[in-house]
């Protein structure tokens, strides 16, 4: 546990100039605050709060770069109160209680006491469930701040007696401005470029951007002048895309990737794909995903298109990378164009409910094998009619139990090759004597 303050509450150690820049720049009131003017723009609830001292106890959450720890350094600046942070890593459940005993004894003094808890999605159950009576109290005003969606990290009954505010990414407006004040900070001028570079790679994180102008301001000598874009390139070399394999952009992305296909923009498919695998995602994690669009959104409107998505899995698992995102883009691509049907997906889904709910019954004895004398004298296979000994190639036979006979669980619909599969099955039905014999209440929903 260490305290970011010195011992006169809301007073914070000053950056010296061997900090990093991103320190260097961090604001120490709303009015130096950028963006996020939607909680904190003059009248708005978080501000209002701040200003009248009845802050509650929050998460901020939001993405990385965005201001959730200058916040709560503003908050309990403006408020007088002491500043502590606690480290999962670095602090147990013992460490905490013992600072909680010392913010009672504060409170009963007419000192309060803001806990910061970064990254609180990384704390476990236990940890989480240890801050719930210190905050029901009020001995703390705990601000937590996560990059994760707090609806799934955090306890249910810690959240429930926090606040959630959620702060957006920086506009490039916004990173500009810090940009050029930084700069001026340290005696550099930024080309034309250079600041749009910067923008750009930065993605709305302040503190990508400081780190970028540092980064570059420290390769280029003083009296070469103007930092230029090309610079600033060199020193990104690569960019690092936000995404978290494993947290909720993960879900994101493959979601904006689904729903792109599905809704047939290839153009965004293939950005989605992209900022997949630029950013490392598992190759063979989207070819299965493209494998399950072929069955559930394209289906039977063109069945080829499950071929060509296995034809990219292997393609990937052959090649490897980067060779293999040419494969992946191809099969988006189809997908994206092809006619698209849901109905198998309907069809299956409606099956599985009745499986799952409906009861247990026995198969038909016309459609049992009777490969014994007493299987026979049971009448199993009696009635059995072989479609293929039938001139029209089906047999007027239900193979439905009785209690789901004219039962209709695939209803396709019109669209490409699907449009075949239906007159074919039809034309069946027809024959099986089945046509207008189907039940309606097998429609899904």
């Amino acid at each position: 546990m260490d305290s970011l303050f010195d011992d006169e509450p809301g007073h914070e150690a000053a950056a010296d100039d061997a900090s990093p820049l991103a320190e260097r720049m961090r604001p120490s009131s709303l009015e130096d605050f950028a963006g996020q003017a939607h909680l904190l723009g003059p009248g708005k609830p978080l501000r209002t709060a701040i200003e009248q001292d009845r802050v509650p106890s929050m998460i901020l959450w939001g993405p990385p770069g965005v201001g959730k720890t200058t916040l709560a350094r503003v908050v309990a600046a403006m408020t007088r109160s002491t500043f502590l942070t606690y480290s999962a890593v670095l602090s147990g459940i013992k460490e905490l209680r013992d600072v909680m005993a010392d913010a009672e004894r504060a409170r009963r003094s007419g000192r309060r006491t803001l806990l910061f808890v970064d990254e609180i999605h990384r704390f476990n159950k236990a940890q989480q469930d240890a801050f719930l009576p210190y905050v029901e109290s009020g001995t703390i005003t705990l601000i937590g701040a996560t990059t994760e969606n707090p609806s799934f990290e955090v306890n249910a009954a810690l959240l429930s007696r926090m606040r959630v505010f959620v702060l957006e990414a920086l506009s490039d407006e916004e990173i500009r401005s810090l940009v050029g004040r930084a700069a001026e900070r340290i005696g550099r001028t930024l080309a034309e470029d250079a600041s749009a570079a910067i923008v750009t790679f930065a993605g709305g994180d302040a503190r990508s951007a400081y780190n970028l102008l540092e980064l570059a301001a420290q390769s280029a000598p003083l009296e070469d002048g103007a930092i230029p874009g090309a610079l600033v390139r060199e020193v990104v070399q690569r960019r690092m895309v936000l995404y978290d394999k494993a947290g909720e952009e993960h879900f994101n992305i493959i979601s904006a990737l689904h729903k792109s296909i599905r809704n047939s923009d290839a153009d965004a498919g293939l950005y989605w794909l992209a900022r997949m695998l630029e950013a490392g995602e598992d190759p063979l994690y989207i070819a299965r995903r493209l494998v399950r669009f072929a069955s559930e959104d394209v289906g039977l409107a063109d069945p080829g298109a499950l071929g060509i998505a296995l034809d990219a899995r292997d393609a990937v698992h052959f090649l490897g990378m980067p060779e293999g995102s040419l494969a992946l883009a191809e099969c988006v691509i189809y997908l994206a164009a092809a006619p698209k049907s849901n109905s198998v997906y309907t069809a299956y889904s409606a099956v599985r409910d009745e499986v799952r709910s409906g009861r247990a019954a026995p198969v038909p004895l016309h459609l049992r094998n009777a490969p014994t004398r007493l299987m026979k004298d049971l009448d199993y296979g009696k009635g059995y009619q072989y479609a293929h000994d039938r001139p029209e190639g089906v047999a007027d036979m239900d193979c439905l139990p009785g209690h789901l006979a004219g039962r209709r669980f695939y209803r396709g619909r019109e669209a490409g090759r699907e449009t075949d599969v239906l007159r074919r099955l039809e034309e069946a039905r027809q024959k099986r004597g089945q046509s207008g014999r189907d039940t309606e209440d097998s429609q899904t929903p």
